[in-house]
């Protein structure tokens, strides 16, 4: 067991869990602007509000960090949770842009799938955040994560399949993909975020 000499600042997992709550509501605000209907560009308006709260998260992290003697468990592993957390919901928040941006109509079935996978890997993010303090219940979660980001992985093919299949013109084909890729990283990034989890739960176990 590491001795410590004064102690440890636990705001850290405060913070780490109001940005996974971000991610929530990201993924559902989400959801909601891609189904037909939706008012974009008032729902991306709102997730852009959240990312900028999560970059602010982030920011508050960073001036933690560099202004804490004892942190909670390594400096380089609460940037890089901190970072990752951050990175999901750019990636959200940057997928609402383009479907607003490039003004598409009713999107690939597929995409709506993604989101649904993201969904449920932000709403398990932020059930395990909590669970930082005692490092206790966490390896389901990060196998299920590692689960559905294999998921996000086969739907992106075959979104990546049906833009080329010659149901699409060209031009929206590619600002299609341009979507598609945006959310595949979201999922990509969740997966970072479970990846870091373990990597802490390994070293303080």
């Amino acid at each position: 067991m590491r001795l410590r000499l004064t102690p440890r600042d636990t705001s850290f997992y405060d913070h780490f869990t109001a940005a996974a709550s971000n991610l929530v509501l990201g993924a559902d605000l989400l959801a909601e602007l891609l189904a037909p209907g939706a008012d974009r560009p008032v729902l991306a308006k709102r997730l852009r509000d959240i990312e900028h709260d999560s970059d602010e998260i982030t920011h508050t992290v960073m001036r933690q960090l560099n202004s804490t003697f004892v942190t909670p468990f390594d400096r380089e592993d609460i940037y890089r949770l901190a970072n990752r957390l951050d990175d999901v919901m750019d990636f959200m928040e940057a997928a609402a842009d383009l479907v607003v941006l490039y003004e598409l109509g009713e999107l690939p079935p597929e995409n709506l799938r993604v989101v649904e996978v993201l969904q449920r890997a932000a709403a398990m993010t932020a059930e395990a955040m909590p669970r930082l303090k005692d490092m206790k219940n966490l390896e389901e979660y990060w196998i299920e994560v590692n689960r559905l980001e294999n998921e996000a992985d086969q739907i992106y093919r075959r979104t990546v399949a049906r833009l080329f299949s010659g149901e699409y013109d060209a031009l929206t084909a590619l600002k299609l993909k341009d979507v598609a890729d945006e959310l595949e990283l979201a999922a990509d990034a969740l997966e970072d975020v479970a990846d870091a989890v373990e990597t802490i739960t390994v070293k303080e176990s």
